[in-house]
């Protein structure tokens, strides 16, 4: 019999972070995995050292860490006063940074250096020498000052695609993060967690009322993001596409569109992507996991059967703890 993967959240950083943290720990859910997008959110560690010194027992994660953003030894560091806060329950996975790049008008980080940059942070956290920028760096803190070495805290890869698996393998990472549930379950790791938007329906719901709106249309919006993001005009082709983007496309000059493309990114529908989501019907339900507890249920099933360990939530909307208690009692169910 297959076992059901265990059911986590992911949370954008935020004021009230730390109180869904607790929520999610009494609510069973196996991990807190926090955004990485310092144009969006507030800042990844300074959320996570919070919400290990608010909570017991919840896991913690990066969701995912970007390299570039922070010097190597920043990260090894930062790793390390958040391992001594809550020992063995941090696990760091690694992206190229896709949303958290194009926020600063920049292209992801090439996989080459996202390898190195892990296998960089890995050594320090070794209490190994490492060259960077032409330099040997090593953790130098004393007894008190950060734990000591070696840290044994997990370095995960955001591995969707065929460029973030071969990189995974290379460096022999202990998990993966996926966007997508595999289509075959012999993906090569002990531990397969997977990204998961949408909201569960409350019976008589469906996707004209505004409840399911709010909660599933920052997923759907991403997705208008990602086409923009990719092929400007191409996303005329998707309902309402092209009055979203003559107004989105006025609103800033060209160069400065980065800096709008993706508010609310998961999180929250902002007044230009309302009648983008609103547009797309039936489709909003479609790209993420929608649906009543049952089919909820099911679908956890399913991911079990291919290899999944983790499906990892992202709430959204203005009820954040509303959506966190319907999508664990349906993970229960």
């Amino acid at each position: 019999m297959t076992t059901p993967p265990h059911y986590s959240c992911a949370l954008a950083p935020t004021a009230d972070v730390v109180d869904m943290a607790r929520l999610a720990e009494r609510l069973g859910y196996r991990r807190v995995w926090l955004f990485d997008s310092p144009a969006l959110h507030g800042d990844l560690w300074v959320a996570l050292a919070r919400i290990a010194s608010g909570t017991d027992r919840i896991g913690l994660a990066t969701g995912v860490a970007v390299p570039d953003l922070r010097h190597p030894m920043v990260t090894a560091s930062a790793i390390g006063s958040v391992h001594e806060l809550a020992p063995d329950r941090l696990i760091v996975a690694v992206g190229t940074g896709y949303t958290a790049r194009h926020a600063l008008g920049h292209q992801p980080v090439p996989w080459a250096d996202t390898v190195r940059y892990v296998r960089r942070v890995r050594a320090l956290l070794n209490g190994e020498v490492v060259e960077i920028d032409g330099r040997p760096c090593q953790m130098m803190h004393l007894p008190g000052f950060a734990p000591p070495r070696p840290m044994e805290v997990p370095l995960w890869v955001a591995a969707s695609g065929s460029k973030g698996l071969a990189a995974a393998r290379e460096l022999d990472a202990p998990g993966v993060v996926m966007t997508s549930v595999p289509v075959d379950g012999n993906h090569g790791w002990a531990q397969c967690a997977v990204l998961r938007f949408g909201t569960v329906l409350r019976p008589g719901e469906d996707h004209t009322s505004r409840r399911v709106i709010e909660a599933a249309g920052p997923g759907y919006a991403a997705i208008v993001h990602a086409v923009w993001q990719k092929a400007g005009a191409a996303v005329d082709a998707l309902p309402g596409g092209k009055a979203w983007r003559t107004s989105f496309e006025a609103e800033r000059p060209e160069r400065e569109l980065h800096l709008i493309a993706h508010q609310g990114h998961l999180s929250r529908l902002t007044e230009r992507d309302r009648d983008v989501v609103t547009a797309a019907g039936p489709a909003i339900l479609e790209p993420g996991w929608s649906g009543d507890a049952a089919s909820i249920a099911a679908r956890f099933e399913q991911a079990g059967a291919t290899g999944v360990t983790e499906v990892v939530y992202v709430p959204a909307g203005p009820d954040i703890s509303g959506e966190l208690r319907a999508f664990a009692q349906a993970a229960r169910s």
